[in-house]
């Protein structure tokens, strides 16, 4: 029987307890230290199946951000139903493409990083493999100022169409900004300036619909506004898919485009709807950030989670744990916080929080903890975490739900990459 089905789907469900001490277990006799970041090769598993089921056979392009473990994406990229990798940094995105052979990478930013850029355009088996994220004529400047199109190979260049929702003529603008690029004629302006001018060949589009893919609809107590949220994000899905099939087919007319790229882990079964979508992104799902908690559509398995010593007891009901502030990025708010998970019933001092050198708890699951005991947290976001930790401890489980350090693997801190 193999480790996955020997854990069997839900296991973190079924039955909590086992799951949790399965990870502490895992590490104490592989004797790893804390701070330790572990992954569940079990949940991992389910959680790929059940992208792959919401994408409904729209190939995943995988979201390096959401990952930034090299031997994951790598992994996963070279099995059915994946599609090449959406990449956040122009210097990892090389990487990528020449360390780990990846032939296809998408962009997912812009960049105007005129080293990066440099190294990239001297290198020619990344230029044949990455492709670039343009939203203005100002982004290919950027590129000829570093290296004129005589001097080097033709670059492969994407159109960021904004897919944010505007609504009463503009006035209302509801998602992420990103590129100024949001009709038809827009797009058609920069696609024709991108094939009229040397050095640059125009392969693909991308948009990214924010508000759908990374806005959770059925967040506790709040009844009202999960059901503003849905009917945003019906109309959303609505308008872009629309909008984007009509730009699409237009610049199909201008180039030949291989890419079309859209949506993320909270959209993949709207975005699956696109007939003009080739690739959807996703890869926060993989490791299951409690970001993800509230989507009623789907679950994702708590696959990563990371461990903390208990150092200190300093009053009755209470434990403090070395380090823990490892807060996500966006708006500040409590949902940015790690969230500790086992023991249950751990909460935080509201006057401290998640703190950088230490975290303390109270509540009723600090009544069986001693000092040196493991507490488990999980990250808002998926790949966020990885930037803390060298490496990421992956654990299996045998047939009887034993857990066992199966191998360590080196996040991009661990194999010396800081990109952002």
């Amino acid at each position: 029987m193999s480790d996955t089905a020997a854990a069997g789907p839900g296991l973190w469900d079924r039955d909590p307890q086992r799951y949790w001490t399965g990870f502490t277990e895992a590490v104490v006799a592989g004797g790893i230290d804390s701070p330790a970041l572990v992954l569940d090769s079990a949940a991992l598993e389910h959680n790929v199946a059940d992208l792959l089921r919401r994408a409904g056979g729209v190939p995943i392009r995988l979201a390096s951000k959401s990952l930034r473990v090299r031997s994951v994406i790598a992994d996963l990229v070279a099995r059915p139903g994946f599609a090449g990798v959406l990449a956040y940094d122009l210097d990892e995105a090389r990487w990528l493409a020449t360390r780990s052979g990846i032939t296809d990478v998408l962009m997912g930013y812009p960049t105007v990083r005129t080293t990066a850029l440099a190294n990239f355009l001297a290198d020619e088996i990344a230029t044949s493999r990455v492709t670039l994220l343009v939203d203005s004529t100002e982004h290919l400047d950027a590129i000829d100022a570093v290296t004129g199109a005589q001097a080097r190979p033709s670059v492969r260049v994407a159109i960021d169409i904004d897919a944010s929702l505007r609504l009463f003529g503009g006035r209302v603008h509801i998602g992420v900004r990103r590129s100024p690029v949001h009709d038809r004629e827009g797009a058609l302006a920069l696609a024709r300036h991108i094939v009229d001018r040397p050095g640059f060949d125009l392969v693909g589009v991308m948009s990214y619909e924010a508000q759908v893919a990374g806005v959770g609809d059925d967040v506790p107590g709040k009844a009202m506004k999960n059901h503003a949220v849905g009917a945003m994000q019906r109309l959303s899905m609505t308008e872009i898919r629309r909008r984007r099939g009509r730009i699409v087919a237009a610049l199909h007319q201008i180039a030949p485009l291989e890419i079309v790229n859209a949506g993320g882990t909270g959209s993949l079964e709207q975005t699956a709807r696109d007939s003009s979508v080739t690739d959807i992104a996703a890869g926060s799902g993989v490791f299951g950030g409690h970001l993800f908690d509230t989507y009623h559509h789907f679950r994702p398995a708590p696959a990563l989670a990371f461990g903390l010593d208990v150092v200190r007891i300093p009053a009755p009901g209470y434990v403090t744990c070395a380090g823990g502030g490892w807060i996500a990025s966006g708006p500040p708010a409590a949902d940015r916080l790690p969230r500790p998970v086992w023991p249950a019933d751990l909460r935080y001092v509201g006057t401290e929080a998640a703190g950088e050198v230490q975290t303390p708890l109270h509540g009723p699951g600090t009544a069986g903890l001693s000092i040196g005991d493991r507490v488990w947290f999980r990250h808002t976001k998926s790949g966020e975490v990885c930037e803390r930790s060298p490496q990421v401890v992956k654990i299996a489980r045998d047939a009887d739900g034993t857990a066992r350090v199966e191998e360590a693997v080196p996040t991009y801190r661990g194999e010396g990459k800081c990109f952002l």
